[in-house]
């Protein structure tokens, strides 16, 4: 048996009870203290790491009797990133001292700032992690800890994009509750996206339920797509890079003409994402976001959620892009007339549906844009 001090989101009772898998109420866990540390905020992660400073104190919980399989859940959960056991000698309520060990980061792993501070980081970050770790723990015993660290990125995104989906109103119609029932979830891939299966049921428009169905969904997360449009020029720039999908599908001609567009990072809105594509890809400043369509592009297959812009920006100033190289992108730009854009719908020449959907859009707003900017 083990003795473990909690001293960051673990400390979160809901989140290392779905770490273990068991409740909390059965935990054996007490507040206490690590003197000699602090607990501060990492730069540019939503998460803590603990440090050795002097006069610093860090609070946190002791759980004690840990079993083997507790141990082996949390150094799945907390292996990946470069955490590992170290003794230390806490601090507990009634002023004893007590053996535990604590997860630390290797030396230099990351960069820290602020104190870091528990309560906000629920209010701001608990759900998410709840939500993140319901999938990472989903591969416990099927992947390694670090190859489940590779993919965090991705599930932190496909987290954020599942709850802003449960804030979108329903239709006032059906009960989700009661219309829908699932019989089996199983997380069957997990790479850059992956891929999820269902069994599960839902209510016919004539009352009845139908019968038990197996269908499985890509899981993309939330995107952001845009459109660069020069009202005063009348002109659009288009991307063009590789594309793997349409390749293993059998494409012939798998480089793609495409918007700028983007993953949307947990903690960014779809604006402020196309507006860093729109740099990253095409070296393009936006100066003025006009949303065209929030849509599912193929809702039979694809759990991703798209959020499409027109982005108004001055194409006479164009610098950079290219995209991420640490990302592999290969990416090239081109600018063309609206005139030449519309052509090209019109001869179904472009095979990317946000653009052509973004392309319709401009064509029915394309007036008043020309007029605002003149």
């Amino acid at each position: 048996m083990a003795d473990l001090f909690f001293f960051g989101t673990l400390r979160h009772i809901p989140l290392l009870e779905l770490v273990l898998g068991r409740s909390g109420a059965a935990l054996k866990a007490q507040g206490a203290k690590l003197s000699g540390h602090g607990v501060y905020q990492v730069a540019d992660q939503p998460f803590p790491a603990i440090e050795a400073r002097d006069g610093a104190t860090a609070d946190g919980v002791l759980v004690q009797d840990l079993s083997p399989a507790d141990l082996d859940a949390l150094n799945f959960y907390e292996g990946g990133f470069g955490y590992a056991l170290k003794p230390v000698s806490v601090q507990l309520e009634d002023g004893s001292a007590a053996p535990a060990e604590v997860y630390f980061p290797e030396p230099g792993l990351w960069r820290t700032a602020e104190p870091w501070d528990l309560a906000a980081w629920v209010r701001k970050w608990g759900a998410l992690s709840l939500r993140a770790a319901e999938e990472v723990m989903s591969y416990h015993g099927r992947m390694t800890a670090e190859e489940v660290a590779r993919c965090f990125p991705s599930v932190r995104r496909r987290a954020a994009a599942w709850l802003e989906a449960q804030d979108r109103p329903g239709d006032g119609v059906h009960d989700l509750a009661k219309d829908v029932i699932v019989h089996s979830h199983n997380r069957a891939y997990l790479n850059f996206f992956a891929m999820e299966e269902m069994e599960l049921q839902f209510r016919r428009f004539d009352g009845s339920m139908s019968p038990v169905m197996e269908r499985s969904a890509a899981m993309a997360g939330h995107a952001a797509v845009l459109l660069p449009y020069d009202p005063l020029r009348d002109e659009v720039l288009l991307v063009e890079q590789f594309r793997a999908p349409p390749f293993i599908m059998g494409e012939a001609h798998p480089w793609m003409w495409e918007p700028v567009a983007g993953v949307i990072d947990p903690g960014e809105t779809p604006g402020e994402t196309a507006i860093r594509e729109a740099q990253e890809e095409a070296g393009v400043t936006v100066q003025r976001l006009e949303p065209v369509a929030q849509v599912y592009p193929s809702s039979g297959a694809l759990a991703e959620f798209i959020h499409v812009f027109i982005g108004i920006s001055d194409l006479s100033d164009v610098n950079g892009g290219g995209g991420v190289a640490g990302e592999g992108e290969d990416i090239r730009s081109r600018i063309l007339s609206y005139d030449e854009l519309m052509a090209g719908v019109d001869a179904q020449v472009y095979q990317d549906m946000p653009l052509v959907t973004a392309a319709l859009w401009l064509s029915r707003h394309r007036g008043r844009l020309r007029n605002a900017s003149s």
